[in-house]
Order: C-alpha cells, then structure tokens, then sequence
C-alpha cells in the first residue's frame, strides 16, 4: 500500500464515530504480531524502543535518527498505516518541531505526535505561547506534505505533577485552533477529566491506556467522547514483564513451567509471515 493509501485510511478511522483502538509497536515484529491479530494501524513507543536499546525513556537518550529509523522498520513491516511518538520533537524550537514532522513524512509515516515536555525536570512543560508557536509550525510542516498527515499535539501537564486541567483544555483548545488532527493529554486522573476535555473540544481526542490500576473499558471512553485510544508502552512493557517472571523463575527456582505460557514456536514462525511488504 501507498503512503497515501495509508494516510488516507488512517484519517478515515479518526472519521468515523465509534472509537477505534491504536496499538503501539517497539519492533517490526512486534508489528507484524498486531497486524495479524487484525488491528487497522499502528503506532509506535518512545519507551518501548528505549527499553529495547537498553536506555531509560524520557531523558533524550535515543536520538531523532534512532527513532526514525525504528518508525522506519514498523512502516515496513506491515501495511498498514503508522503514527510515530515523536517525543518532544528532539528541540525546543518551532523549527526543530517542523523538521522532525518532515523526516517523519519522509520515510512513510502518516502520523505522528509532538509534547508540549521540555524534559527539564526543573521546568516540565513549556510556557504556553512557546507550545503554541511550536504547534503551529508542526502543522505547517504536516500540511506541507504530500499527503494528508495526521497531526497530534499533546498536552503533557499531568504526565509530569502539573495536575492543571483549565491548562491543560486551555492549551488542547489553542492546538486544535492551530490546526492539529488529534489533541491527546495523556494521565488525565478520572473519567470526568476526559470527558470535559473531550467536551471542549471538536477534533479526535486521543487517550493512552494500559496503565496499572485502570480499569476504564472502551465503551466507557467512547461514551464520554474520545475517537482513539492509543497503548503507550503497555503492550512492550507486558512483554518484559513475562520475560522478567520466566528468567526469575529459571534463577531463583530452577524449574522452566514459563514455557508453558509462551507462545509456541510455530505460531510464532508464523505470524511473523513473509517478505517485509511496506515501503
């Protein structure tokens, strides 16, 4: 499929009514796995990536290229459309913003998501005018495109102690009036915050999932108004999580019953399927 094929069916899913589900890849395995099981389009995983190249997310330890050039190998792996964490655009200025939007449309992606985060622990979040200045260049640079790029803009407050919530409407409000697709505010507390912000606003609203101790279901989302619920690192961290019982279980037990929830070979070999068919 074409990359304006994709972008065309993943604009069409932010279109319609009912929610749709945004699983996040950190591999192209992990991909291939999603589109088998029949997911429409993927997304990637700041975290996931991170904690495959043995770094810790959050604090710019992997780089514009090698997030990149993982999107690039999800892209690759399946058909269908992918949307890229593209953290907070690896700089503080507009430009920097615009310029990671065009490297993103560049090697096929058709979606992609900017942070407000600053990643100074000292001052998390940037004042708002810098934020909107650089949405509005993040927009241009996805209109510029050759294709219909969904943007995303986010709004990190709660993600970081800043548990302002007129902020944080007031910041998704002035990202949709700049243009953005998709306004997203991940860790919002309650169902009550999501449905006010998604009552403030008129475009998709994106809520990430997958956390410990939620137990929110989609129908419950889709009645308070979000159009996508995306996975974050959820999906990679549950599969460190069984690799971390089984090699506790070898080392401290020395017994092997993990095999016994693994997937097994042959399912495995098989979803993984043939040639690589993106591009």
């Amino acid at each position: 499929m074409q990359t304006l094929d994709k972008a065309l069916a993943f604009q069409a899913l932010h279109n319609r009514r009912e929610l749709f589900i945004l699983p996040n890849a950190w591999d192209a395995g992990s991909a291939k796995v999603l589109a088998a099981l029949g997911y429409k389009a993927l997304a990637t995983t700041s975290a996931g990536l991170a904690f495959a190249l043995g770094r810790r997310d959050g604090e710019g330890a992997v780089s514009r290229d090698e997030t990149l050039a993982n999107a690039l190998s999800i892209v690759q792996a399946t058909d269908l459309p992918v949307s890229a964490d593209l953290e907070n655009g690896f700089g503080p200025r507009p430009e920097d913003v615009a310029t990671t939007l065009r490297m993103a449309g560049d090697i096929g992606l058709v979606g992609g998501s900017i942070e407000d985060a600053t990643g100074d622990p000292s001052a998390p979040i940037y004042d708002f005018n810098h934020a909107l200045e650089r949405v509005i260049a993040g927009v241009e640079a996805a209109r510029s495109l050759p294709f219909p790029f969904t943007f995303v803009a986010r709004a990190e407050n709660f993600s970081h102690g800043v548990l302002d919530l007129d902020d944080t409407i007031h910041r998704l409000v002035a990202f949709e009036r700049a243009g953005a697709d998709v306004l997203f505010a991940p860790s919002l507390p309650n169902l009550e915050a999501i449905r006010q912000v998604c009552a403030a606003l008129g475009k998709p609203v994106n809520v990430v999932m997958g956390l410990a101790g939620s137990k929110l279901t989609a129908a419950e989302l889709e009645g308070a108004g979000v159009r996508r619920v995306s996975l974050g690192s959820s999906f990679a961290r549950a599969a460190l999580g069984a690799f971390i019982r089984a090699a506790r279980e070898v080392k401290e037990g020395g017994t092997f019953e993990f095999a016994d929830e693994a997937v097994g070979f042959r399912e495995a070999n098989g979803l993984m399927g043939g040639q690589n068919r993106g591009g």
